[in-house]
């Protein structure tokens, strides 16, 4: 009798427990999809995930099943999904599923309107393609219109490769800029500057007065896009102008980029000219201190390598337009090593012949290691950052953009990791510099809005400025190239 009430008791204790625990799970169910618990989690704008968080920020370098959380175009929290899903809570939710979530690219080095020059001349050295080519091209053809097709025609190809900041060193800016607004990219618009005439200037006069309007108009109207003034060259600008550049920029606290050293042509141009190299050149100007950035820079010495370092003078490298011009091959891994900000950049499509940063970012790693004999020479990790965070330092930027941090600005792009050129995937930072292309690209956000959405670019009626785009290069082929 006792060992039959035993089995009973225990039989008891059993369905008491398995009722508890039953009602415990509705209870904990209930809890997570109650208001009360979604009120408890903070609201935001948007939470966006990945497969992998690549963050450029060495405090959390890589998140697997990582999201972020984004609210007033900003990122305010960086976590693993089950942490973010916990504490956050959005209507708008993107999937990180087969997608890595990292900074978008940072174009630092460009003419974007020149798309509609693209293929007009190709396989010549940099004085012969621009004096003979380009520069009158520009004089015939470069209008407001010819800007505002060619300003939304490179929008769409930044936007659809995942560059989500450029830097514009053209002409009719205030065009270029009223096209950034609406295609809502960051932009550092640059209106170029040189001594001798260019499309609706007579000389540096105009032009650079011109520039300076622009600067005060639009520093602080729009927190995308960033005024600069861009004397173009030590070659074309007198070294009086180049004084009243860099002093303007200091007045009106802008940026200023210009090309340097570029060719052995200039090197040897400015060395007749005013005895010295064109990097010390600008020194004994005084035009070297951290709101510059120069494009190229091919040919720097050691010690012109030094004194950048010591000045803070960014760096843009722009591996495929050095190597179409055969300008050389920059030293990067000697400025790097010395501390110099270098960022990336295309160039105009002129000279490379797209705005595509995977292919500046896999020729970096590539083709450094065979001019130093050395497979170590500038690791993925490394190039993978001057495309993000290395350019924004370059630029003065990086307390606003180029990693994924709580503070900074919420400029992001997803990459699908499902094509058969990413798989199988054993480190994720390998596959982003040595396989990735910019079709891979699936999602970009700047700002907390989103630009492209499954491959599907939103802010830019891509139909209508490729007919405008064909028009223009129509009408070119006519006048320029009619044998064609």
């Amino acid at each position: 009798m006792k060992s039959q009430f035993s089995k009973y008791y225990r039989l008891l204790v059993i369905f008491a427990c398995t009722v508890l625990i039953a009602f415990a799970g509705q209870a904990a169910i209930a809890q997570n999809n109650s208001p009360w618990r979604n009120q408890r989690r903070q609201p935001v704008e948007m939470i966006v995930g990945g497969d992998f968080v690549v963050t450029m920020n060495d405090a959390q370098p890589v998140i697997k099943n990582g999201a972020v959380a984004l609210n007033d175009g900003k990122i305010v929290a960086v976590d693993t999904q089950d942490k973010i899903m916990a504490s956050y809570r959005s209507a708008k939710r993107l999937s990180g599923e087969g997608k890595v979530l990292m900074p978008g690219l940072v174009n630092g080095h460009s003419h974007t309107a020149m798309v509609l020059f693209r293929g007009l001349a190709d396989d010549l050295n940099l004085e012969d393609w621009l004096q003979n080519y380009i520069f009158p091209a520009e004089g015939q053809f470069v209008n407001e219109n010819f800007i505002r097709v060619g300003e939304t025609l490179a929008c769409w190809e930044m936007i659809s490769g995942g560059t989500t900041t450029f830097v514009d060193m053209y002409f009719k800016p205030d065009v270029a800029a009223r096209v950034v607004d609406q295609c809502g990219l960051r932009a550092v618009i640059a209106p170029s500057s040189i001594d001798f005439p260019s499309p609706g200037f007579r000389g540096w006069d105009d032009a650079f007065a011109a520039a300076i309007d622009f600067v005060k108009r639009w520093k602080g109207r729009n927190p995308r896009i960033i005024p600069a003034l861009a004397p173009h060259a030590p070659y074309t600008v007198s070294p009086e102008h180049l004084r009243q550049a860099i002093q303007a920029a200091r007045q009106y606290d802008v940026p200023l980029t210009i090309h340097l050293a570029e060719t052995q042509t200039e090197v040897q141009d400015i060395q007749q000219r005013y005895n010295a190299t064109p990097v010390q050149h600008l020194e004994n100007l005084g035009s070297l201190d951290p709101r510059v950035f120069a494009a190229h820079v091919v040919w720097p010495n050691e010690s012109e390598i030094a004194l950048m370092a010591r000045r803070g003078v960014g760096v843009i490298h722009n591996p495929e337009s050095n190597l179409k011009l055969a300008s050389g091959f920059a030293p990067i891994p000697a400025m790097v090593q010395a501390g110099i900000q270098v960022g990336l950049g295309t160039d105009g499509a002129a000279s490379n012949n797209d705005l595509d940063m995977w292919e500046a970012i896999r020729l970096t790693a590539l083709i450094h290691k065979g001019t130093t004999l050395n497979p170590t020479t500038l690791p993925a990790r490394t190039v993978l950052r001057m495309a993000t965070l290395g350019g924004a330092e370059a630029l003065g930027l990086a307390d606003k953009i180029g990693a994924v941090k709580v503070g900074l600005q919420a400029d992001l792009i997803q990459v699908d990791l499902t094509s058969a050129h990413l798989t199988p995937l054993y480190d994720v930072i390998s596959h982003l510099v040595y396989a990735a292309k910019a079709e891979d690209v699936d999602t970009v956000i700047v700002d907390g809005k989103v630009l492209m959405s499954e491959r599907k670019v939103l802010t830019v009626d891509t139909k209508q400025v490729r007919r405008e785009a064909i028009k223009i290069g129509e009408q070119i082929q006519a006048e320029i190239r009619p044998s064609n």
